[in-house]
């Protein structure tokens, strides 16, 4: 786990509770829509991350989506067999490598990451709709900021396919 950023470790002014209390209770509501659509599957949060990610990144290996993750292995491996094995993801070999294990959302996986993904789009986008036209730019590099500085370009990559915005 990471620790806070340097230097900021102490402030002269008091915590901002508001904004942590408000992201809790925006996160709380951003994930409820999708936890609903999962305990009927019997999956959890981590299932929903996992099959979000290899959903969206077709090919994508294990190493890499620790990456992402930052779970461990064992977590991982132990999401990832159910999901396998309720036929929402398949791991293929390798073409280059065939030690590598690629991961890929079957029909199943695709059409629940979409599901999920909609339900917190029209979420997104409910709230988006009561601000001015820039805001979703100004929410994502807000967002991208609360992200540690040496990770940034990597999700940079990740979320935009570039180094830009």
């Amino acid at each position: 786990m990471k620790s806070p950023p340097s230097g900021k470790d102490t402030l002269a002014e008091p915590p901002t509770y508001d904004l942590i209390e408000l992201f809790f209770f925006a996160y709380r509501d951003f994930v409820s829509d999708p936890d609903r659509i999962l305990d009927e599957y019997g999956f959890g949060r981590a299932h929903h991350r996992v099959l979000h990610f290899v959903s969206r990144n077709p090919g994508l290996t294990i190493a890499e989506l620790l990456d992402i993750l930052r779970i461990t292995k064992q977590s991982l491996n132990r999401v990832l067999k159910e999901l396998i094995e309720k036929n929402f993801i398949e791991s293929r070999t390798g073409t280059a490598d065939r030690r590598q294990r690629l991961l890929h959302a079957t029909a199943k996986g695709h059409e629940l990451a979409l599901k999920l993904a909609t339900l917190q789009t029209c979420r997104i986008t409910r709230a988006l709709s009561e601000m001015e036209p820039e805001a979703k730019d100004m929410v994502s590099r807000y967002l991208l900021r609360l992200i540690d500085p040496s990770d940034s370009a990597h999700v940079k990559h990740l979320v935009f396919g570039s180094e830009e915005t």
